[in-house]
């Protein structure tokens, strides 16, 4: 009878995560801005301070068609395959899950043998996404105790509801759509989960119909765009409850549940308030009645801004807002990262008391008026955009691009594409590391993947 182990790159908990080797590689999603032609492509980055191609691009493979729009990406498997009911405990961290945003195409690439030279082993057609769920416009991919999980933000006519479509964990077969009772939710954007108290949270963007094109005006001063949370029975796969945080914080985005699995809280980046610009961070929360509740923890106001300096969807306001658009918490649940993809700043908030987080450091680079330089490329436009943690917290990986048609509405001049990194001190406070800087050339960059996980990659079911 042979002998089976998990994978080496599994843990139980992420107390253990952190103490895994460092990364050496990073994969990268790249976008050709221009959607035709050149199709986009999955980089492989060395991210080993030790190795002569520190900070180069060492592989890529293309995808087959043009006009995907890579976005999110994630792995089949991770360590959540050691919960106590996963059904597949043998199955390896080695296929990335590649969707298209605009193609609604997923792509199985291969990591293995040779990590620097992925390939693509599968391709599943919108057509066949559609049949089997009902869904388009793949956004989010986690990998799940019982599957891959793959967000949609509508239907295939561009309308909603969006929702969850699950692929198999061995085949990768889409097998229909997760919701068996959604309520009154019809927005979508991320989804994360609280394993130890199988709950399931969702957050909203708009429709593809809302956010192909671009943000537009009318619907944001409207408060069309989303502004609640959603609370899931994780196994029963029914929503359970609705937490609006008003109309006027429109496009709450990105979720970053606690690493450990006892506490039942979170966060969640909202990208602008029509009241005042401002940016925003809320925490949500289970109470001991079983009931959630989510609470304002953080304010990231505008910037005062020449109107001369700013797009043209900005200079009716004199200031150039925040625009969170990804936020990342590191595995010991201490430090969150807020990237403000409009004034090119990522702060970094001490969180270990959840309820009042400080500021510990902030570092400059791009943003629509002040093109923060960076040491080995001087002055840089887009902004931090999205952000991956290393295991162990000590480094923070950037990208600078944020979606092809928002691209050109706040960076008219049209993004340079830049991958960054962040050392971050065990105390707190952060710095740019003047000789990691990767260009990019008429493709722009958007989600990091680490080698053998990362702080937004796995959820652990032990403390």
């Amino acid at each position: 009878m042979p002998f089976f182990t998990p994978d080496p790159t599994f843990y139980p908990s992420a107390r253990l995560a952190m103490q895994a080797p460092a990364e050496r590689l990073a994969f990268l999603a790249t976008l050709n801005p221009t959607l035709q032609g050149r199709p986009d492509a999955l980089c492989v980055v060395d991210v080993d301070p030790g190795s002569p191609t520190y900070s180069q691009v060492v592989g890529r493979v293309e995808m087959p068609n043009a006009g995907d729009e890579l976005h999110h990406f994630g792995w089949n498997a991770c360590s959540s395959a050691l919960c106590p009911y996963a059904p597949h405990p043998h199955v390896e961290r080695r296929y990335l899950l590649v969707p298209g945003l605009r193609s609604s195409r997923v792509h199985v690439i291969d990591t293995k043998p040779d990590p620097r030279n992925p390939r693509i082993v599968k391709v599943i057609e919108p057509e066949e996404v559609a049949e089997r769920a009902g869904y388009s416009r793949l956004h989010t991919v986690h990998c799940a105790p019982d599957g891959i999980y793959v967000g949609a933000l509508g239907s295939q006519e561009g309308d909603g509801p969006g929702g969850i479509l699950v692929l198999d964990h061995d085949n990768f077969e889409p097998l229909g759509r997760w919701e068996v009772d959604r309520g009154p939710q019809v927005l979508a954007y991320d989804f994360a989960w609280h394993l130890g108290y199988d709950t399931l949270i969702t957050s909203e963007w708009g429709t593809p119909n809302m956010v192909e094109n671009g943000l537009n005006p009318e619907l944001l001063l409207a408060g069309k765009y989303g502004h609640s949370l959603h609370v899931w029975d994780l196994r029963k796969r029914r929503h359970l409850q609705q937490l609006d945080l008003g109309p006027e914080q429109q496009m709450v985005l990105e979720l970053r549940p606690s690493h450990d699995p006892t506490k039942p809280y979170g966060f969640v980046g909202v990208v602008v308030s029509t009241k005042d610009l401002t940016a925003s961070i809320w925490r949500w929360n289970r109470a001991d009645d079983g009931n959630w509740s989510v609470h304002k923890v953080i304010e990231i106001p505008p910037e005062p801004a020449d109107p001369a300096d700013l797009p043209p969807a900005l200079k009716p306001f004199n200031a150039v807002p925040a625009l969170v658009s990804d936020i990342e918490l590191s595995l010991d649940d201490k430090f969150l990262y807020v990237s403000c993809w409009g004034t090119g700043e990522l702060r970094q908030y001490d969180v270990s008391d959840p309820m009042n987080p400080r500021l510990g450091g902030s570092v400059r680079l791009g943003g629509i008026v002040r093109h923060a330089p960076h040491e080995k490329a001087g002055e840089l436009n887009g902004g931090p955009q999205m952000v991956e943690v290393s295991r162990d917290g000590r480094r923070v990986y950037l990208t600078n691009s944020l979606y092809a048609s928002w691209d050109a509405q706040f960076y008219p001049e049209g993004i340079r594409g830049w991958m960054t990194k962040i050392d971050v001190k065990p105390e707190g406070g952060i710095a740019v590391d003047p000789d990691f800087f990767v260009g990019f050339e008429g493709e722009r960059p958007h989600q990091v993947r680490l080698e053998g996980g990362d702080a937004s990659s796995d959820s652990y079911c032990y403390p």
